[in-house]
């Protein structure tokens, strides 16, 4: 029966769920960048796996940390080759005792909070065991609770949200000399202590923090006041105590005050000091110079640099400055004599066109110098000029600002054009030549013909030969004969009327020749003259 009950309790085991296998420990290190080696790595990381067992750890001899949190554990068991161990946290499990704890020699941290624990036991073996955490479990009574006194080395104690509800707990809790952290929350037996807060840390000498609250030297104070003498005497304990830290904030202040006013005395007295040299400096001038001889040399230094380089630059200021006025009259006498030669250019070019003219003219055509050919032919000679004569001003600038330059002695730069331009010594001895321009007639210029009577008109402008073509009949037997030229008959001769008719119409058109110095027409051939299909009437 035996063999066939342990059997089963196999199988359950195994179907219970998963479990803490050799590989799964291997793979685990592997995906958390652990130690493959298992006595290499110092913690494992088994919590929310849903484990109900502890087991196959024995290769992890080195572990200093175990995680073995929100599983299915049951018992505390597998655990004596972790001799090493310091921190053990089994809780949100469902563990009912403690137990199996004997071999962790080293563990000074174990948290079995939310599980069944109805009795604390087996933590006595834990020399270092300093913090201890059964919170949300099934303490009752102050012998569930026993067992802690024979705990020493306990400091830190979280018993909150349990079942207690016996004051004798306060008994036990006395009897732990290191005590200094405490958690009672949500148990019954604080609603049972009379003036609770008090009475625990006038009870419990070496407490800190109970609850959720600091112990100050002041409370505690307050508390053993009350102890002894009732409200009153803590009443008095505790003015005492607000004295004594108004007169600790004084007592600030007046450091404070203190250390300001010896510095101002330092200030006062480094300012006296300073004055008294002066005034010494003042009786002892000789001292003084023989002290401070070396930086008055630096200063007399310095100061002697700084006027050398301000008469430097004020000469060189007064040298740009006669550079630029010698320029600016150079440039000004260049203006001047250009202007007085253009000015005789222009004077002898008038000049030359009216003799020109009177020339072309002739004592007979005298009445035609008008207003319009002078300024006509003043414009092209005009252009003549000002394009013939642009080399020859660039000359006569160049030398007269040489000669400026040889009377004032002195080197200054001027650009010039380059080695290609011909150069003259006297502006004498350039040629100009003046072209013949085409005399023209406009019809402003001619006079009203309403006011002048033809035969006055004609006689001031003297008559010439005018022929007009007239419009033939070529026969087939002519047509060797149109290639030759035929003078006009007399018949055809046009009246003094006509002439003076087409002198208007050639003026208007847009023939520029003036007929005035059309040439006469002279017949080389003499060839019969074909019948006149149509002729004009007088």
């Amino acid at each position: 029966m035996t063999k066939q009950q342990q059997s089963m309790d196999q199988e359950k085991k195994e179907k219970t769920g998963p479990r803490i296998t050799k590989k799964f420990l291997k793979d685990h290190c592997k995906q958390h960048k652990l130690y493959t080696t298992p006595n290499l790595n110092d913690t494992l990381y088994l919590h929310f796996k849903g484990f109900s067992t502890i087991e196959n750890l024995e290769e992890y001899t080195g572990l200093k940390c175990l995680w073995l949190e929100c599983n299915g554990l049951q018992r505390i068991e597998n655990l004596k080759a972790q001799t090493d161990l310091r921190s053990l946290y089994l809780h949100q499990n469902l563990i009912y005792k403690l137990e199996n704890l004997e071999h962790l020699k080293k563990l000074c941290t174990l948290n079995v909070s939310n599980n069944f624990i109805q009795t604390i036991e087996n933590i006595s073996s834990l020399p270092v065991l300093s913090t201890l955490q059964i919170a949300h479990n099934k303490l009752a009574s102050w012998k569930d609770i026993n067992h802690l006194s024979e705990c020493l080395a306990i400091s830190v104690l979280d018993m909150s949200h349990n079942l207690l509800n016996d004051p004798e707990i306060l008994t036990v809790l006395e009897t732990m000399p290191d005590l200094r952290v405490l958690n009672l929350k949500g148990n019954e037996v604080v609603r049972k202590i009379p003036n609770y807060r008090k009475t625990m840390i006038v009870r419990l000498k070496h407490l800190t923090f109970l609850d959720d609250r600091p112990v100050f030297p002041k409370d505690r104070a307050c508390a053993e006041a009350w102890a002894s003498g009732g409200l009153e005497a803590e009443r008095m304990e505790r003015e005492q105590w607000e004295s004594r830290e108004r007169r600790k904030i004084q007592e600030s202040l007046d450091g404070m005050a203190m250390i300001r006013q010896k510095a101002l005395e330092r200030k006062h007295q480094r300012e006296l000091q300073e004055t008294e040299e002066m005034m010494n400096g003042e009786e002892n001038p000789v001292e003084n110079a023989t002290l401070s001889s070396e930086q008055n040399e630096k200063v007399h230094a310095f100061v002697q640099d700084s006027l050398k380089a301000h008469e430097e630059f004020l000469q060189c200021q007064q040298e740009d400055n006669q550079q630029d006025n010698e320029l600016s009259q150079a440039e000004n006498k260049i203006r001047v004599s250009v202007e007085i030669k253009e000015d005789q250019a222009e004077n002898s070019s008038e000049h030359q066109l009216q003799s020109q003219i009177e020339k072309e003219l002739g004592p007979e055509d005298e009445t035609l110098k008008t207003k319009d050919a002078i300024k006509h032919q003043r414009m092209n000679v005009e252009s003549q000029v000002i394009e013939g004569n642009y080399e020859k001003k660039e000359k006569k600038w160049a030398l007269d600002t040489k000669d400026s330059l040889d009377e004032s002695d002195e080197d200054i730069t001027l650009n010039f054009p380059g080695d290609l331009v011909t150069e003259m010594e006297d502006i004498d001895d350039i040629e100009t030549i003046y072209l013949p321009v085409d005399q023209q007639l406009r019809i402003d210029d001619l006079p009203s013909l309403e006011e002048i009577e033809p035969e006055e008109f004609m006689t001031e402008f003297p008559t010439q030969p005018m022929f007009k073509p007239k419009i033939v009949v070529l026969s087939d037997t002519e047509d060797e004969k149109t290639q030759e030229k035929f003078e006009p008959d007399a018949s055809c001769e046009p009246c003094e009327k006509e002439k003076s008719a087409e002198l208007l119409d050639l003026k208007g058109g847009d023939s520029t020749d003036s007929i005035l110095f059309q040439p006469k027409v002279e017949a080389t051939k003499q060839i019969l003259a074909p019948r006149c299909l149509i002729e004009e009437m007088d």
